[in-house]
């Protein structure tokens, strides 16, 4: 099979790869960099050509990445941060201009949950309450335009409600808060709380997809009990600096879309909380537009990236 690849790069004047691959992501630990993980194991199986990751600091790795060499050596694999860092302060990229998309890797909704001491069962009961005492509840989350934060100040800018931000030094913080009840609500993500949900110390109200969630079958949507219109996924793309032959995009995108959409593939990434996806280089780059659109709104509506 490696030899047919070859063969049709070469018959097309393309040689590709015949040196590693460099993925570059966010420190090691969390979503984004599972994912490069996994990208780099099928990279590296499919292609009998070795794919490494590097993981630094979530702006470090999009500053190296955007100054890399367009020849598909260097690959970036981020996280929505990647979008909505440059509306909220000066940084050394523009996602648009400096990166051109690959494809989308995966998503991960996040869950709204609360403490069992809330009288609450549904985001519309929450609303209710939230309206009922203005400025009264908490809900934590870690740094300045995270995507906990994000959905969190989305909720209560379409619901109309004054929820006061509690922020924390990480997740993990922020949801000892919650269990302890320091705070009353929060919008993690899933994969992080449900062990917290299923023994009591925490009631899950909603998920913050449009959609229900195979990850999550049992549990309704925000939009759909409650909130019409909600919607606040994480979501997971690969990328490569803007110049970047199409040629050499669309290789990358076949096989990265033909890795993520096999049966363990999709499996290992169920086993985090995530679901994996692959789209069209178009699909991501549209996906992008939407949300830098939305959360652009919501930021300068709120004031959040003058916090």
């Amino acid at each position: 099979m490696l030899g047919l690849i070859v063969f049709a790069a070469q018959a097309n004047g393309l040689e590709f790869p015949t040196k590693p691959i460099r993925i570059v992501t966010s420190e090691a630990g969390g979503g984004t960099e599972f994912a490069a993980r996994m990208i780099a194991q099928g990279l590296t199986a499919g292609w009998g050509q070795q794919a490494i990751v590097d993981g630094r600091g979530a702006f470090l790795a999009m500053d190296f990445a955007a100054r890399a060499a367009p020849d598909g050596y260097t690959l970036l694999v981020a996280g929505g941060s990647f979008w909505t860092g440059p509306l909220l302060r000066k940084l050394t990229y523009d996602p648009v201009r400096d990166f051109l998309p690959i494809s989308l890797t995966n998503t991960a909704p996040s869950v709204l949950v609360v403490h069992p001491s809330l009288p609450v069962k549904s985001a519309k009961e929450l609303i209710a309450l939230a309206k009922a005492r203005p400025g009264d509840l908490n809900y934590s989350s870690p740094s300045t335009g995270s995507a906990v934060h994000l959905a969190a100040e989305l909720f209560k800018s379409m619901a109309g409600v004054n929820i006061v931000r509690i922020g924390y030094r990480g997740s993990g913080p922020a949801t000892i808060a919650l269990i302890s009840g320091e705070v009353q609500l929060a919008f993690p993500a899933a994969s992080g709380v449900m062990p917290h949900v299923r023994g009591g110390k925490l009631r899950a109200l909603g998920l913050t997809s449009a959609e229900p969630s195979v990850l999550l079958p049992d549990l309704p949507t925000i939009a759909g009990s409650g909130l019409p219109g909600y919607e606040s996924v994480v979501i997971t793309g690969i990328y490569a600096p803007a110049k970047t032959p199409s040629a050499l995009i669309s290789r990358l995108n076949q096989e990265i879309v033909r890795f993520l959409r096999t049966p363990e593939t999709k499996d290992k990434f169920f086993s985090v909380g995530a679901e994996a996806v692959g789209s069209s280089p178009e699909q991501l780059a549209a996906k992008m537009k939407s949300v830098i659109a939305r959360m652009d709104k919501l930021i300068k509506d709120t004031g959040i990236g003058g916090e």
